[in-house]
């Protein structure tokens, strides 16, 4: 004798005790994805610090003037910063390689020594910033800033152009 399989059970109200309905079941958050979402979020959070810190870092260039250059330079050691200054009178010499030159601010007069080019608008007299760094008891600078003021334009007016091409 041989017995046929059982016929599959027809859908009914049975109760709490039918198990669960066929059709799509609930998403279940487990552990593993829970640790996933963690990490990835410590990540995000990891690089927005770090973008945050390396772009304040830089948006903050400051000058410092030669006199407290000159009392900061045990701190400062060979770290390149920017130094603010008036170009002493008689102090600009040609060499080879640039230009050495002194600036004073309050009572310092600090030798540097530029390599490159200085600026056009370059003389004694005006304020200058240097970009460089600390060399034994001079400052060895690549960069030379010329700040001027609208006293120039004044003077000068056929020297300066304005961004849309205007002589001012």
């Amino acid at each position: 004798m041989t017995t046929a399989p059982p016929a599959p059970a027809a859908p009914s109200d049975a109760g709490p005790d039918a198990g669960p309905p066929e059709g799509p079941r609930p998403a279940v958050v487990t552990r593993s994805h829970t640790i996933r979402y963690v990490v990835v979020g410590l990540v995000l959070v990891g690089v927005l610090v770090f973008l945050l810190v390396k772009g304040l870092g830089s948006a903050l260039d400051f000058y410092l003037p030669a006199d407290q250059a000159m009392a900061q330079k045990a701190t400062l050691g060979d770290k390149t910063f920017n130094l603010e200054g008036v170009v002493a009178p008689g102090s600009i010499h040609a060499t080879t390689e640039g230009v050495d030159f002194v600036v004073a601010s309050g009572d310092v007069r600090l030798p540097v020594a530029n390599t490159g080019s200085p600026p056009q608008l370059f003389q004694a007299n005006i304020p200058v910033i240097a970009v460089g760094h600390f060399s034994g008891d001079s400052f060895v600078s690549d960069q030379i800033l010329v700040k001027h003021s609208s006293t120039y334009i004044a003077e000068y007016p056929q020297r300066v152009t304005a961004p849309n091409g205007t002589k001012r």
